[in-house]
């Protein structure tokens, strides 16, 4: 049976702390719907961006969030179908942890993995690799020099290495594991096994995101650890790869303590981004207690009291650095809005105005 060797390092054990406390404020603070679904939505958009980023699709930010709203991208086919996969890949996910229940005890089945590549490689692989185990080896190489970096285990030995590693899933050691390492320990081993012939890396990665999801630790879905790794692809790769190529006489044998370092570090550093945002609008909590209810602000009325909280204060001079596409008559429009509902003040005359929080 798979059982992962790691040792928790003072350096992990710091991550983890960090991972806690900003899950902590993450978790209960209190935001208007529309903060919360702006969140959520651009978690999807990063996490599908540098998802297929990561694995070389060449769209930008902006295109990828067109092709999301269903606005048309010149682009390859293949390259826009994989963004449609992953985002089939992020509802798939979700609907397991709905229909499972966060937090409660979950059975990960190998029909679940398989459904995963099957969403991420839709229309992409030929019908007989969509969904299953490859049946040849392969090998990993660097697409600069050509020079192979890993060798993954055989074809013939797939079946039997997955299904080690749902046993160790479902098993009490890994149920009392931190969500976190047990995400990290899921997305190495099957980064290691390379079980299908492409889309290995956002299968490991959606595995362990639906992980931690079933563990309680969705965290409101505001995160995706993936821009992490993405920011610096060659640290990603090269972490995962300098275990997998140790010299051991056993596979069992491999120290993951490096890569749980690594993906710890990317955890943590990602919910502290989250928890910082949160903190820098918890003026929502101010909104609701002012008015007695959640008020719900369009973009526009969000980006202005996230402005007005970072910097106290607004000038008219400053719109331009806020809204550079839109005209001075529409910024004061919202301004008036916010004053009316007496969330903001305004100091001084029409051309030297100066708005403040309330």
């Amino acid at each position: 049976m798979f059982i992962p060797k790691y040792t928790i390092t003072n350096r992990i054990l710091k991550d983890i702390g960090i991972v806690e406390a900003a899950r902590e404020v993450i978790m209960h603070a209190p935001l208007v719907p529309a903060w919360e679904a702006k969140f959520r939505k651009e978690a999807i958009e990063r996490t599908i961006h540098h998802g297929t980023h990561l694995e070389g699709n060449p769209l930008s930010e902006e295109e990828v969030k067109d092709v999301l709203e269903g606005h048309e991208v010149v682009a390859r086919d293949r390259d826009v179908q994989e963004i449609l996969n992953y985002r089939n890949v992020l509802k798939f996910i979700d609907g397991v942890a709905a229909q499972v229940g966060t937090g409660q005890a979950y059975q990960l089945t190998l029909e679940t993995i398989l459904e995963i590549h099957r969403l991420t490689t839709e229309k992409i692989l030929p019908d007989e690799a969509i969904g299953k185990f490859r049946i040849r080896q392969v090998v990993v190489k660097n697409t600069k020099t050509g020079q192979i970096s890993y060798t993954p285990p055989p074809a013939v030995e797939v079946p039997y290495l997955v299904e080690d590693l749902i046993n160790w899933i479902n098993s009490d050691e890994a149920k009392a594991s931190h969500p976190v390492i047990k995400a990290g320990i899921i997305h190495y081993e099957l980064a290691r096994i390379h079980a299908f012939t492409d889309g290995n890396g956002r299968v490991a990665r959606a595995v362990a995101t639906l992980i931690m999801f079933l563990d309680g630790y969705d965290i409101r879905k505001f995160f995706s650890f993936e821009e992490y790794f993405d920011e610096n692809p060659m640290d990603y790769y090269l972490t995962l790869q300098a275990v997998s190529n140790q010299l051991v006489l056993d596979t069992h044998e491999r120290d993951l303590t490096p890569w749980l370092e690594y993906f710890t570090e990317g955890v943590a550093i990602e919910l502290n981004r989250v928890k910082e945002k949160v903190q820098r609008i918890s003026v929502d909590a101010r909104v609701k207690d002012k008015l007695g209810e959640q008020l719900v602000l369009n973009e526009r009325q969000m980006l202005i009291m996230e402005y007005l909280h970072r910097h106290n204060g607004m000038s008219n001079r400053d719109f331009r650095k806020i809204f550079p596409d839109h005209s001075d008559d529409t910024v004061l429009r919202e301004l008036k809005f916010l004053r009316q509902k007496g969330l903001v003040k305004k100091a001084g005359g029409t051309k030297k105005a100066h708005y403040v929080l309330k």
